[in-house]
């Protein structure tokens, strides 16, 4: 596919597709194992296939859906063994299959939802979302210093410290850094800009100079995979971008906490200028920055996006 001798397809759809086959196979009783596959025919693969027409999927967006057949199936058996089917579950059995294991027992939420919708199961609540807290942010000194490293130390490898940038200057999760591509930096020789949000963010020196070095460098990786990726940080599957993990793991090697660093980066920001300004130019949901503003103790909560000078 990536050299365009077969027609290209989404390669997690299509691992998707057979993992299904798989586990539906695995399923003993007919009606459980007929009623999963309505709901992966109908619902997930829609879902799915919506997003792929829209870009390559992730990884992380397979698993979750794997873990949503998983658990439904789980709930299924779960429920068979109080005598009853899905037509009959009652409010008692929502509760209690939630409250034995909220988070593990989670995803199976989006199948209930679904058998409600399609009429399967009667209308029953289910537990409302739980917000979770991000986890401690580096303190403000603390990040600078490690920004600072990553900048200056040379014997660092080049592509962890282009990454380290995105995440300590411009709070960028590893999940959207290695979906960036090569035509998302524009560099007309004066300023190199990186396309996160609207309108692309300009790279302060040295971090333009870093990234200039990367692109250059990126030809010469050890897979031949990198040499015609588009991918700003290739896999080395062909056409495949690098995993999230595996670039979590090269930031935390040199020193650079992913998630704590993202959240110390995405406070400051918001404290320097008006969150949906932030939320517009580096990707993020108005909702997630108005939320960060009043954690830091911003300022800005009644700014109103928009041109201001009409």
């Amino acid at each position: 596919m990536d050299s365009a001798v077969l027609p290209r397809v989404d390669r997690q759809l299509l691992l998707y597709q057979r993992w299904l086959t798989e586990r539906l196979a695995t399923i003993e009783d007919p009606g459980h194992r007929q009623l999963l596959r309505h709901f992966a025919t109908w619902h997930q693969m829609r879902r799915l296939r919506t997003k792929a027409e829209k870009g390559q999927l992730g990884r992380s967006q397979t698993n979750h859906t794997k873990q949503e057949v998983t658990q439904a199936g789980a709930f299924l058996g779960w429920l068979a063994a109080r005598g009853r089917v899905i037509g009959q579950c009652q409010q008692a059995d929502i509760d209690a299959w939630h409250t034995e294991s909220l988070a593990t027992r989670r995803p199976s939420q989006s199948f209930l939802r679904w058998c409600i919708k399609t009429g399967r199961m009667p209308r029953l609540t289910l537990p409302p979302a739980v917000i979770t807290q991000d986890p401690e942010p580096l303190h403000q000194h603390r990040r600078l210093a490690i920004l600072r490293r990553v900048l200056n130390d040379d014997s660092l490898p080049l592509r962890a410290r282009v990454a380290a940038a995105l995440v300590l200057l411009y709070a960028q999760p590893v999940s959207r850094i290695v979906r960036l591509t090569i035509d998302d930096i524009t560099d007309d020789e004066a300023t190199v800009t990186v396309r996160l949000g609207d309108p692309p963010s300009p790279l302060p020196e040295p971090v333009a100079d870093l990234m200039r070095a990367y692109i250059q460098s990126r030809q010469h990786l050890p897979y031949a995979s990198s040499r015609s990726s588009q991918w700003l940080f290739p896999g080395r599957q062909p056409g495949q971008p690098m995993n999230p993990v595996s670039l979590q793991v090269h930031l935390r090697k040199i020193g650079v906490p992913p998630q704590r660093g993202r959240t110390s980066a995405i406070r400051q920001l918001v404290l320097q200028a008006p969150a949906p300004v932030i939320a517009r130019a580096l990707g993020y949901h108005d909702k997630t920055a108005t939320r960060l503003i009043t954690e830091a103790g911003g300022s800005w909560s009644r700014y109103a996006p928009g041109d201001h000078t009409r």
